[in-house]
Parts: C-alpha cells; sequence; structure tokens
C-alpha cells in the first residue's frame, strides 16, 4: 500500500512537470493582455501601447492593452494578481503600485513582493516640478517663498491618489515645508491639461510627459526632481543644483505576472521582453517620450524581484514619517 502511495506521488509530479513544460512549450498560444492600471492617455498607458506593439512583433501574437485605473493603479495591478498564472495577462507595474501603495494604503489590495512573479524591468524616468505658466516662481528657491507665503489658496494635481506623482510632490512639500492642497485626477494627463488650463497650480509630473509641455511653454518647468538633470532636459537644474539637498523622486516601470505562473513561462516572456527593448524601434521610440530604456544588467526577474522588496523598504519611512494615507 505504500509502495503503490509513493508510486501515485512519483506520477502526479512526474505529470505536473510535463503538463508545465507542454504549456511553456505551447505559449502563447492565443493573444495575451497586458493590463495599465492607469487612464487611457497617461504616460503608463502610452508607454504600455509602444511596448505592446513591439512584443506583438516578437511573440508573433497580438497583445492588447487594457486600461484598468483606480486606487492609484492596485485595481488593475489586483485583477493581474487574481487572474489565471498561465501567461495570458501581465500588468505593467510601477514605483506606485509596486512599492509606494503598500505603504500608503491602510488596506493595500495585494503584497507586492509576494502576489506577482516579477518578469523584467522595462523603464526608468524622472519626476520635474512644473507650474501653471502665469505663476511668478521661475526657479525652485522662488518656488518654496512664493510655496510658503501663498500655501494655503494653493492646489497641486496628481495622477490620482498614491500615484508616484501624488507622493512626489507631497514629499517635496514636506522637504519645504508647506501644506498645499491635493487634487487627485484619474490620470497624468487630465492633472497636465488642468494645469495647462491655469486651474490647478503644480504638479510633480513624469518628465516623459512634461517635455511637451515644457517645450511648448504651455507650462513653466521649475526643477528636475531628481540628483542629476534629464538628458531629455539639459537646461534645467535638478532640485540638488538649486539647493535641496537629498530629494530624489522618479519612477520606473516592469512587468509581473500572476504568482505561481511556471517559471518557464516567466522565462519565456522575460526573452521576448528583452529581444524587444533592445529593437532600435523601441528604443527610439522610448526616446520621444523622455524615457529610459532599464540597463541590460537590470533585466532579470530576480534583479526586479529585489529592486521591488528594496524600494518597498526605501519608501516605508518617508511616506510614514509624512503622515500621508489613503483608503
Amino acid at each position: 500500500m505504500r509502495k503503490q502511495a509513493m508510486l501515485i506521488a512519483t506520477l502526479m509530479v512526474v505529470t505536473s512537470i510535463f503538463s508545465e513544460r507542454v504549456t511553456a512549450q505551447d505559449w502563447p498560444a492565443r493573444p495575451l493582455t497586458m493590463v495599465v492600471p492607469f487612464a487611457a492617455g497617461g504616460p503608463t498607458d502610452v508607454l504600455g501601447r509602444i511596448l505592446a506593439a513591439q512584443l506583438s512583433e516578437v511573440l508573433g501574437k497580438p497583445v492588447v492593452v487594457k486600461d484598468v485605473a483606480g486606487a492609484g493603479g492596485m485595481t488593475g495591478s489586483n485583477s493581474v494578481a487574481q487572474a489565471a498564472p498561465d501567461g495570458y495577462e501581465f500588468v505593467l507595474g510601477s514605483l506606485g503600485t509596486h512599492a509606494m501603495n503598500l505603504t500608503l494604503y491602510k488596506k493595500p489590495l495585494y503584497d507586492a513582493a509576494t502576489d506577482f512573479a516579477p518578469v523584467a524591468l522595462i523603464s526608468e524616468v524622472g519626476l520635474v516640478l512644473v507650474t501653471r505658466k502665469d505663476l511668478p516662481p521661475n526657479n525652485l528657491q522662488q518656488f518654496i517663498a512664493y510655496a510658503k507665503e501663498n500655501q494655503a489658496k494653493m492646489q497641486y494635481g496628481s495622477a490620482g491618489a498614491g500615484t508616484t506623482t501624488h507622493i512626489g510632490c507631497a514629499m517635496l512639500n514636506r522637504a519645504i515645508g508647506v501644506e498645499v492642497t491635493h487634487i487627485p485626477y484619474r490620470g497624468g494627463g487630465p492633472a497636465l491639461l488642468d494645469l495647462i488650463a491655469g486651474r490647478i497650480d503644480y504638479m510633480c509630473s513624469l518628465a516623459s510627459s512634461a517635455v511637451p509641455a515644457i517645450e511648448g511653454k504651455t507650462v513653466k518647468a521649475i526643477a528636475m526632481l531628481t540628483s542629476t538633470r534629464s538628458l531629455a532636459l539639459r537646461d534645467l537644474a535638478s532640485a540638488q543644483e538649486q539647493g535641496l539637498k537629498g530629494f530624489e523622486v522618479y519612477n520606473w516601470n516592469a512587468i509581473f505576472l500572476p504568482r505561481g505562473t511556471p517559471p518557464a513561462i516567466v522565462k519565456k516572456l522575460n526573452e521576448a521582453l528583452i529581444q524587444a527593448m533592445d529593437k532600435p524601434s523601441f528604443r527610439e521610440r522610448l526616446k520621444s517620450i523622455n524615457e529610459t530604456v532599464s540597463a541590460p544588467e537590470h533585466r532579470s526577474p530576480d534583479y526586479l524581484k529585489k529592486l521591488v522588496a528594496r524600494e518597498i523598504d526605501k519608501w516605508a519611512a518617508p511616506i510614514k514619517a509624512s503622515g500621508m494615507t489613503a483608503d
């Protein structure tokens, strides 16, 4: 009886391994879905559509972009965490969805460190402080002085509560010692449009979104909120250069599958993403939207897994210290 039980157990293991290999060998056999957890037309959506087009060519199957906004990107991300782990649905996550939100929200919808299978880091981009074009300040020190004097009547916008653009500006406000009313939007695009229209005073936008408005002089650029200048905005001094030492906010985007996805499928998707990222057409498109393609040594699932753990820890302390919370 014991030998029979051991035989059955062995057959089950062998069958499971064989089934996984067959599944991975056939993958992908049908169209795939890339969930973008933010509003259509925003920077993450734009990046997602560029990536989806290139990935479709590599895989030989359509990659459909599905925008699912809400809860700082957690609604869409959670839909992937709950999806079947068969490799056909994945999310284009970010620093906000897979690090900051774990501390910011009182009841996060998932554990970013354990509920996903990391695949690959795609891109990185810094944030830039931009104001409505008729706001008086022209540099960071002038902005700080103006904000301190007028904070009670000022408003700043973001792509939504819990997004990188929200936390970036909230951290900036705390660093310069002001309290300003936050106006959350359903995406960075609508927030930027209201800034251009003069309905809000400033925002901490992804540089990839803000450059066209800055170049078109429909908004005013004050500072790159990073330790170095942006390649897309070489003439714009960083916050560090303008006296705000040690301050840096940025964003990254990466692909995640549901937890439990067979390692062989994770490997195949990782390899396909790397092929897509290495295509000159992809690199040119990202350059055109002022985003930086991740370095080759930063593209493995293991690197992304460690990055998520580091970023969760890194942002936990400043978010808690700021007193920021979201429901």
